[in-house]
């Protein structure tokens, strides 16, 4: 879980910069962004620090999820909101390509939104380069398919069947700014498949991932 702080932490830290810039500081528009920025991330963080006592909840398998009609459209860009800024700061992009004509599920919309942030955390962590990451939504029969698709350093066949094992990490070589403790895509699998839903991936070494999230629709 502790990417789940470095994302909001960095967030903030790279929100405070933005404003104490003396351009951005006379910018009432851009400082009250910012502000609320900060306000959003900081209440993220509150609500990761209840996740944590969940996660153990659901490891001992007494964890019981509430769920709403939600709006996975509403979940996938409230996600995108939380990276956009890590995203830009390394000259990257994350874009939306919402096709599906039906976008209500039944879910959990911060175990929901969690698994969305975690899936493109994990897109713009293993970027080498300015993070790629495109996000479409499709219908399937009666299920919403979510795709994540990013550019960055891919994985080979033997780590792609390993990613979703807890604390499975792959040794990244060069890559020391990957840390975690590899509880990220275990966690991404419980809740969906707790949300009676699929997530899987393809991916080659060398050119991106992409994620699939399939869940059924109300």
């Amino acid at each position: 879980m502790t990417h789940e702080f470095k994302t909001p932490i960095a967030t903030i830290n790279l929100a405070v910069e933005a404003i104490r810039n003396p351009k951005s500081i006379a910018d009432t528009d851009k400082v009250l962004r910012y502000l609320g920025m900060i306000r959003d991330e900081n209440k993220r963080m509150h609500a990761q620090v209840e996740n944590v006592l969940r996660i153990s909840k659901l490891e001992k398998n007494q964890l019981d999820i509430s769920k709403d009609r939600v709006d996975a459209h509403d979940i996938i860009n409230d996600a995108m909101a939380h990276v956009e800024l890590i995203v830009a700061d390394r000259g990257g992009y994350v874009n939306a390509h919402l096709d599906a004509d039906r976008s209500e599920v039944l879910a959990n919309d911060v175990h929901f939104t969690n698994v969305v942030v975690n899936i493109l955390d994990n897109a713009v962590k293993y970027s080498p380069e300015a993070p790629k990451i495109d996000v479409y939504t499709e219908l399937v029969k009666n299920h919403i398919i979510i795709k994540v698709k990013d550019q960055g350093a891919g994985m080979s066949k033997a780590v792609l069947k390993k990613v979703f094992e807890k604390f499975y990490r792959e040794h990244t070589g060069d890559i020391h700014n990957v840390k975690g403790h590899g509880l990220g895509l275990a966690y991404v699998k419980r809740i969906i498949e707790d949300h009676q839903g699929e997530v899987y991936a393809e991916s080659e070494k060398g050119k991106g991932s992409t994620f699939y999230i399939k869940l059924p629709l109300i």
